[in-house]
This record gives structure tokens, sequence and C-alpha cells, in this order.
């Protein structure tokens, strides 16, 4: 009985207090919904890295070592918050680094003719991850509040956070695997692909934050969220996840070129 009583415990703080980013569901969402519009010829040379693993299956691996305390270094890239309506650099960088710097380093290590093949698998893997996290709004919010972590709310009369409701709550409530909901979004033309490709990783950030400032504005500190919420806003979330895929892919495209003006103009602006 002792042991139970134990375990139950150990288990309600890892809910309460673990912290995921998207959630396992959302970032293989968008790894899957990548592996449709990468070309031939990236995916060969990703699944030279990766050994045959698929995207959706490392799009988790850098929340997966948060466990291991010599990651920690790495924490801070997964996201990047705001005072009000600053741009990126008006207020001085992270010195332990943001998911913009992440970003970069993790181009920068992939791209390098020094790096091991070892150091670039887990670059194209941190690169996948933070990709999907670019794409969650709260991961762009706030500084004050932490992306919406300290402000808590109530989902379905459970005790979570605004940012949690984001990452994971209303993907779980959903209850449809990653390949579902990467299968179930509308079809894009070809203009709209173009149209979500447009701009580079400091303009989706933006994107990010303004729909980050309108989420704030629309939930009260302790309020009771449920089915309501989840209607009007879950279609957000599915474009977010559809838009992360199509742009993870443009970058997995871009960065394994020999020559990108894409890439070249991101990393002389971050």
């Amino acid at each position: 009985m002792k042991k139970l009583l134990l375990l139950a415990i150990i288990s309600l703080n890892f809910t309460v207090y673990s912290s995921p980013n998207w959630g396992k569901t959302g970032h293989r969402t968008v790894g899957e919904i990548a592996s449709n519009y990468v070309s031939n010829k990236t995916l060969k040379k990703i699944n030279t890295l990766l050994d045959n693993t698929t995207i959706a299956t490392v799009s988790v691996y850098a929340d997966d070592i948060k466990s291991d305390k010599q990651y920690d270094k790495y924490g801070t890239w997964h996201y990047v918050n705001f005072v009000g309506n600053k741009k990126y650099k008006e207020d001085p960088i992270n010195p332990e680094g943001d998911i913009l710097q992440g970003i970069k380093t993790c181009i920068l290590n992939i791209r390098s003719k020094t790096t091991t093949k070892e150091e670039k698998a887990f670059a194209l893997k941190m690169l996948i991850h933070f990709m999907g996290d670019l794409h969650m709004p709260l991961h762009v919010g706030n500084t004050a509040d932490k992306g919406g972590n300290t402000i808590s709310v109530k989902w379905f009369g459970q005790n979570s956070n605004l940012h949690r409701v984001w990452d994971s709550d209303m993907i779980d409530d959903y209850q449809m695997s990653y390949t579902e909901l990467s299968e179930n979004n509308s079809s894009l033309s070809k203009t709209q692909i173009e149209e979500i490709e447009k701009g580079n990783l400091l303009d989706w950030i933006y994107e990010s934050r303004q729909l980050a400032l309108s989420i704030y504005d629309g939930v009260q500190a302790d309020e009771k969220l449920g089915y309501k919420y989840s209607y009007e806003n879950f279609p957000t979330v599915q474009k977010q996840l559809q838009k992360g895929g199509v742009r993870l892919a443009l970058v997995l495209n871009e960065v394994f070129k020999s020559k990108s003006k894409w890439i070249d103009a991101f990393l002389a602006n971050v």
C-alpha cells in the first residue's frame, strides 16, 4: 500500500511540474508533416545522419534529454520571451541562449565541415524540435510570466497553467495520434505552401508573438477552461502544427544545400 501511494505521489508530481513543449504528440505531428514536404535528396541525407530514424521519432529528443543534467545548458534554447511589443535584440539577448540562437547554432553545426556525424545528428535532432517549439505561441511569450507558465488556470476542473494548455492539454484532450493529426489537415495548394514559407525565422517568431499576445488577452488568471475554449482555439493549434511542419521541411531542405541564400540571410541577422 505504501509503495502504491509513493508511486501515485511521484506520478502526480511529474504531471504537475513537468513542462512539455507542444507535448510529444504535437512535436511528432510537426515532424510527420515535415516528412511529407522534404525533398527526396534531403530525406536521404537525414536518413544517413539519423540511421533511418524518422523525423517524427527524433522530434521529441530535445525534451527526452532534459532528465540528464549534462544537457541543462540547452534549456533556454526552447523559447524566447519578450517584454511588451519589443522586437528581438531590443532587450539584451539571454547570455544562455534562446530559440533563435539555438536554431542558429544547430544550423552552423550541421553545415560545418569539421563537425562529426554524431555532432551533426545531435544538432539535427535539436533543430527539428526547436522548429516545433517556435510555432507554439507561448514559447514566444512574456518574460514576466515565463511564457504563461505562472498563469494558473483550470482545465476541465484540473489544475493547469496557460502554457500547458497550449503545449499539450488541448492536444491530449483531442485524443488523436500524431499520424491522425498530421493527416487530418486541410490540403494545401502550391500557393498556400508558398505563403506559409514566406519570410524567415524572425518573421515566424513575430507571428507566434502576435498569437501569444492574443492568447494572453483571451484568458484571466484562475479561469475555468474546457470545451468552449478548445472549440474556439484548437483550429489555431492545428494551423500552427501544419505551419511548423511545412516550415521545418523548408529549413531542412535549405540547410543541406551547399549554398543557401535563405540560410545565409538568417545567419547574418540573428
